[in-house]
């Protein structure tokens, strides 16, 4: 036992696999609004997990026992930063939700050898979103687990008539919008976006969140400057005021029987 524990002590698992990042614009984009909109959302809960392009072990002992999902989250450990995660020092907990942003390399992998995978590791969630519309149809798509295998979710429909998909894992609506600053170089056909039913808000991306950062200190500011001028006309006018009392005074009359 003692041998085998140092043996599994001593397996390397690595961090990366060595290779660059060679993502489109709108892969690479959408995957950081769908991490950092995930995160801020989940922040106030210490016991969620959200990450991206990081590699998961699920066997110990086995490095090539791993998977690298686009966007994933788990409940039920904690938020802190990993290089890795392995599960067995996760008590075991896998991802309740995945999300994978296909492209034309990825596509084959996305469609066939993933939800193989993810179904027999059981992940109770699995979502495909294509940026340009040209690998998937339909662009959006995601699968709920059930007896080992995957079924499709139904595609809604708001009053309005934007598309989309209820995570019940995230108690969000994967939507498709139309695209916002900051995501693409090109008119993209829909965007993602994460919405939050009970409260009627789009989840934010960085960009957006920073532009009402600063929307708010500018409105802050103005309203500052706007009463700082307030009560400088309000100084000018205790100043006339005092000045026409001392005028009275000197005239035997006071002000204050008058």
């Amino acid at each position: 036992m003692t041998d085998l524990r140092s043996t599994l002590h001593n397996v390397t698992y690595p961090e990366s696999d060595g290779q660059p990042m060679t993502e489109s614009d709108a892969t690479r984009d959408y995957l950081f609004y769908s991490v950092e909109a995930l995160r801020l959302y989940f922040k106030s809960r210490g016991s969620v997990y959200v990450s991206g392009n990081l590699f998961i072990y699920y066997e110990e002992g086995n490095p090539k026992a791993v998977i690298s999902p686009d966007v994933f989250v788990v409940f039920g450990v904690s938020h802190r930063k990993r290089r890795s995660y392995k599960t067995w020092q996760e008590d075991n907990k896998l991802p309740s939700f995945i999300l994978e942003i296909t492209s034309k390399t990825t596509k084959k992998q996305d469609q066939e050898h993933k939800p193989k995978l993810y179904a027999s590791l059981g992940v109770q969630e699995y979502f495909q979103y294509d940026p340009t519309a040209d690998y998937l149809k339909p662009q959006l798509q995601g699968a709920k687990l059930g007896n080992g295998n995957y079924g499709p979710l139904p595609v809604q429909y708001t009053a309005d008539q934007i598309p989309f998909i209820h995570s019940q894992a995230l108690g969000l609506d994967l939507q498709l919008r139309q695209a916002f600053k900051g995501i693409g170089v090109v008119p993209l056909p829909k965007a993602l976006r994460f919405y939050d039913p009970q409260t009627g808000r789009i989840l934010p991306s960085q960009e957006e969140v920073l532009e009402e950062r600063d929307d708010a200190l500018q409105e802050l500011d103005t309203a500052q400057q706007e009463l700082d001028v307030a009560q400088q006309e309000l100084d000018i006018a205790q100043q006339r005021a005092d000045a026409l009392a001392e005028k009275l005074r000197s005239l035997g009359i006071d002000p204050d029987e008058i």
